[in-house]
């Protein structure tokens, strides 16, 4: 089974390239990268041009700078895909190298899966940069450390319980779900139509894709104690447009909504 990974950037090619290169360190080989590029200057694609010799595929879909539209990247992104499954992740997010065949381990039909993130500090993150730090040689010694020394937010994300027994049991909760670490079967993202385009500024249009794939029967596997990543320090997106995305989150959920017309596919 072919896997497509989705990384989500804007004009951050430091931060792309550690995510970029962490995918190059995969045990699990079967799988494609495509850049959803919402309209980075030419340093990105400069950057994504110097692995075009890679053996992993890796395409770039691009749109113009219009402010944040997340969800119309990551659907226009989709559709360059190959892969049957889809993992979607930010690009300032780095992955250790069991991530593609964790994730593939845990797939199963009729559930899309839940992964988590460890938040780094801004000097732990501007280290990780500039020292071309390899975060699968962190063992659990380091780990404690870096907690101690508030370096990271969370130890859990970092941990490995392979047979985790509880991963069901929220299959009905979209709390929580996030893109920078979820994943799906392409069909059941097809059939929902993706990611409602309307979702305009950060915020709420991962929640909704969560809200429509559950109202239409495929519920929430934890991918947690498997796949969990860590997400460098950056600045924070503007919340402009929060309240207007959060009613519409709020209508998908009170209207039971699976389907969107302004979506992957245009009616």
């Amino acid at each position: 089974m072919l896997i497509s990974v989705i990384i989500t950037t804007y004009n951050s090619p430091d931060f792309l390239k550690k995510c970029i290169d962490s995918f190059l360190l995969q045990k699990d080989k079967n799988f494609e990268l495509i850049i959803g590029d919402d309209g980075s200057t030419q340093d990105t694609k400069k950057l994504i041009n110097k692995y075009k010799d890679s053996k992993t595929k890796i395409l770039h879909a691009w749109h113009d700078d219009k402010g944040f539209r997340a969800a119309k990247i990551r659907n226009e992104a989709v559709r360059l895909s190959s892969g049957e499954y889809l993992i979607f992740v930010d690009g300032d997010c780095i992955v250790f190298n069991d991530f593609i065949s964790s994730h593939r381990k845990i797939s199963e039909k009729g559930f899309f899966a839940r992964g988590n993130r460890a938040m780094l500090s801004e000097k732990f993150s501007k280290k990780i940069i500039n020292e071309n730090i390899n975060i699968n040689s962190i063992n659990f010694k380091n780990i404690i450390k870096l907690r101690i020394k508030k370096d990271i937010n969370r130890i859990f994300p970092l941990l490995r319980f392979i047979n985790y027994p509880f991963r069901k049991i929220k299959k009905r909760k979209w709390k929580g779900a996030k893109t920078c670490n979820l994943a799906l079967w392409k069909n059941d993202f097809d059939n929902i139509n993706g990611y409602d385009e309307s979702y305009i500024g950060w915020g709420r249009e991962d929640s909704d894709l969560v809200v429509r794939l559950i109202n239409n029967d495929i519920y929430r596997k934890e991918a947690i104690f498997s796949t969990g990543l860590v997400h460098l320090k950056h600045k924070i997106n503007s919340r402009e447009n929060f309240s207007k995305n959060d009613k519409l989150l709020k209508k998908a959920i009170t209207e039971n909504l699976t389907y969107v017309k302004n979506g992957y596919k245009k009616s």
